[in-house]
């Protein structure tokens, strides 16, 4: 007779492989960790539970390793593969764009990548020390163990989380807790099915923790999005793409015909809104030729338009920031006749300089700068609508969108609830690579977690329109010049996950899975004593 689901059940048999053959079998697991997010493999559909499976190896190699230390090393070695696959286009603006040699680049990647997966690798450590032989126990102690190494990479030394394990589910089907859990619930509760199967010890009780696992899909699909938000209007956008190639952004001799063509494409853009990408115009408006800035400014004096433009911002007294600047009638009182929103999660290396890292920074030949930071919450830009609605747009700059819990923050502590958000961004860094579609992929889970539009302008691609509901309605093509011209609908209300995130930001989540893990390990230190 099997042992129960709940009950004590002996170590799994240890099945023995090499060290050596144990770590390339982990590598290659967490490269498929990554498969379904950028996706690796292409148009074969959602692979949404290769993660999981991937995630179930580790599990399994971790619960039968001889010792912590293999532990250790096997976390280690699947966390450095998941993040050297799923951000290696950093190589591209390192070595391309940055004139670092080649090895050093991708030196560079490796060590990134490593240093970030040491929460993993301490992660399989503890869950080696603490696991108890039941299955629903050891689910939930991997699936806490999970989330507290992607809080730990996501939160620490200003937070790295691209490439996180719940941008998966993003077409799976837990994507529907996304307004409940958010990307961390939603990779934690993913882990921890999968780890509760491969600890079910017998074919038996792995059909039961499947059965699981096919009954939180349904709980979950009675918690359908509908109902969070509610539709407040519609707005009608044109979305700028300049497809500037990132060597002759800052080129003296490409800049001239890259601030006409933009100059033109705002002036002359249809709808109530346009939104130009992350620097579109790479110069501080004192530095722009003869009235350039100040012609841009006068079209939007007047009339229904409006505008949100990526460029520099500040002086040499007050410092600089990455900026959106915003036009419109309501604008032309405002400080510098501009709205104007300040990035505030910023770049390392890019947009700061971390502490002992100059040495690095002057081995590039990247135009860097330590930009000022702005504040957490900024008030959205309000558009007027032809149609004689008014729209709160609340823009972020490149990657700010990796941080749900910050844009939940702008909806619940704001004195105005953002409508639409816009993301502006230049990932032309990256080459023709993986990072414009993991970017969308992000994009598309904050529309789920927060049920807002997400408007999206950026220089070589993905521009789009992405719905309340995670869909992309309509796009432009990547690597392409040119403006879409679309409908967007705003959303009112809170989703669940933005009022506790906007609150207290990831904290609930730290919470929880310190008290599993404060729990699971009391329980494991009881049970060595008590033998």
């Amino acid at each position: 007779m099997s042992a129960p689901l709940f009950a004590g059940a002996a170590r799994p048999p240890a099945t023995r492989l090499p060290l050596a053959a144990d770590l390339v079998l982990v590598v290659a697991a967490g490269v498929l960790q990554v498969a379904a997010y950028s996706p690796l493999l292409l148009g074969v559909g959602s692979l949404w539970w290769l993660p999981m499976l991937a995630a179930g190896w580790l599990c399994w190699r971790v619960a039968v390793a001889p010792g912590r230390g293999r532990a250790f090393l096997l976390g280690w070695f699947y966390g450095t593969a998941w993040l050297v696959a799923g951000t290696g286009w950093l190589y591209i603006s390192m070595h391309r764009y940055g004139g670092l040699p080649s090895w050093l680049a991708g030196l560079a990647v490796l060590a990134l990548s490593a240093f970030l997966s040491l929460y993993l690798a301490v992660a399989m450590n503890l869950y080696a020390r603490w696991r108890s032989g039941r299955a629903l126990a050891d689910g939930l102690l991997f699936g806490a163990l999970w989330l507290a190494a992607e809080l730990a990479r996501g939160i620490l030394f200003t937070g790295f989380p691209w490439a996180g394990s719940g941008y998966a589910q993003v077409d799976g089907p837990l994507a529907v807790l996304a307004p409940w859990l958010g990307v961390y619930g939603i990779g934690a509760l993913s882990a921890a099915l999968a780890a509760a199967i491969v600890a079910a010890p017998s074919l038996r009780t792995r059909g039961v923790a499947a059965g699981v696992l096919a009954l939180a899909v349904a709980a979950g699909s009675l918690l359908a999005p509908a109902g969070h938000t509610q539709a407040a209007g519609r707005l009608r956008v044109s979305l700028l793409q300049g497809n500037v190639p990132q060597e002759q952004k800052f080129s003296p001799e490409h800049l001239p015909e890259t601030l006409i063509w933009y100059g033109r494409a705002i002036v002359g853009a249809q709808g109530d809104l346009v939104l130009a990408p992350e620097t579109a115009i790479p110069l501080l408006p004192s530095q722009m030729p003869g009235d350039y800035w100040e012609a841009i400014a006068a079209a939007f004096a007047k009339g229904d338009r409006s505008a949100l433009i990526g460029v520099p911002l500040g002086d040499e007294r007050h410092g600089y920031s990455n900026s959106v600047a915003g036009l419109s009638p309501r604008t032309t009182g405002l400080k510098n006749g501009i709205y104007q929103y300040d990035k505030h999660h910023l770049v390392p290396f890019g947009e700061f300089i971390p502490l002992g890292f100059r040495w690095f920074v002057d081995l590039m030949r990247i135009p860097l700068g330590d930009f000022n930071r702005g504040s957490l919450v900024q008030p959205p830009f309000e558009v007027r609508t032809a149609a004689g609605g008014t729209q709160w747009v609340a823009p972020n700059i490149c990657y700010e969108d990796l941080f749900g819990e910050e844009l939940a923050a702008r909806l619940v502590r704001g004195a105005h609830q953002a409508t639409v958000f816009a993301n502006v961004s230049n990932i032309a860094w990256f080459g023709d690579e993986l990072a414009i579609a993991q970017h969308l992929q992000i994009s598309r889970m904050r529309t789920l977690e927060l049920q807002r539009p997400m408007i999206r302008a950026t220089n070589t691609g993905a521009t789009v329109v992405i719905d309340h509901t995670g869909r992309v309605t309509q796009a432009l093509e990547p690597h392409t010049r040119g403006a879409l011209v679309a409908e967007v609908e705003g959303r009112s209300g809170l989703t669940p996950y933005a009022r506790w995130a906007g609150a207290f930001g990831l904290w609930p989540l730290i919470g929880l899975s310190a008290a599993v893990l404060a729990w699971r390990g009391l329980a494991a230190r009881r049970a060595r004593q008590g033998r």
